[in-house]
């Protein structure tokens, strides 16, 4: 009896040797990838799943109020519709974030004095990616909880790779500027949401969601078929700064643009269809 507790009791020390093994690999991993500010890093992400959690709760304690077909949905519908808030939340605040970073910043302005484009990165840049993070990590927490739901296996799919992706651009400070060309995306999210609720509301017939399906349609051509060929294209003109990447995040920088390209020429079919058959009804 005590040869085997005292086998049991070396198996596990071992176990626990093994584990802090891994551990400490980890760290030492880490340490030689990791060039973003971990506090910054750390408390980003806590800010987003805050934000996220906080525009949930207010989205269950207002919508009773100002929507009269809220309280008649059932339960997973409100679930729903709370979880939507909280993603149109996420759009706005990231597409516009995106765009500043993009557009108008002098981040990644093409100035060969600032060093490679595919590597800067700021304080900025690395909190909103962690703002980020934290949404993609509450949204993909609640995907799971209440599968299939809120979404199929596609969502989290979708979820994990952009997951994926912004935490790696946040922590490496690589490919910063693609990521934000692919987050713009996100700014079709909001007129999709917006669907979704004129639906529950019983106004699927009305005017409101015609247009708002043709905005739909408008809008992804551009944030997530036109936009993504730019991006392609800019990464082919840069690609000298391409690869001054770890091979890693080359690869990344390739390879999930390229399946989320995929994903939305998909879902574009699925729109355009969408939207002729509600054209022909008008």
């Amino acid at each position: 009896m005590i040869e085997g507790e005292y086998a049991v009791m070396q198996s596990a020390e071992r176990s626990n040797m093994l584990v802090k093994s891994y551990l400490n690999q980890a760290e030492l991993l880490l340490k030689d990838y990791v060039s973003a500010d971990l506090f910054v890093v750390y408390t980003s992400i806590f800010f987003g799943v805050f934000a996220c959690k906080t525009v949930y709760d207010l989205s269950q304690l207002i919508s009773p109020v100002y929507f009269k077909s809220y309280p008649i949905l059932t339960k997973a519908l409100q679930i729903e519709w709370s979880n939507r808030a909280m993603s149109t939340f996420h759009a706005i605040y990231i597409a516009t974030v995106s765009l500043y970073l993009v557009l108008w910043s002098d981040l990644f302005s093409d100035d060969p004095r600032r060093g490679p484009i595919t590597l800067r990165s700021s304080t900025i840049s690395i909190s909103a990616l962690g703002v980020s993070v934290g949404y993609f990590l509450s949204d993909l927490s609640m995907i799971i909880w209440r599968y299939p739901s809120l979404g199929g296996m596609e969502y989290v799919f979708h979820h994990l790779i952009s997951l994926m992706s912004v935490a790696y651009a946040m922590l490496t400070g690589e490919a910063q500027i693609y990521t934000y060309m692919v987050l713009i995306s996100e700014a079709t999210t909001p007129s999709i949401n917006l669907r979704w609720y004129l639906d529950a509301a019983g106004m699927k017939r009305s005017k409101v969601y015609t247009i708002n399906g043709v905005a739909i349609f408008l809008a992804w051509l551009v944030a997530r078929i036109l936009l993504f060929i730019y991006l392609f294209w800019h990464s082919y003109l840069h690609y000298d700064q391409v690869k001054q990447m770890h091979e890693i995040g080359v690869v990344m920088m390739f390879v999930i643009p390229s399946v989320l390209s995929v994903m939305n020429l998909i879902w574009f079919s699925k729109i355009f269809k969408g939207m002729v058959k509600t054209l022909k009804r008008e």
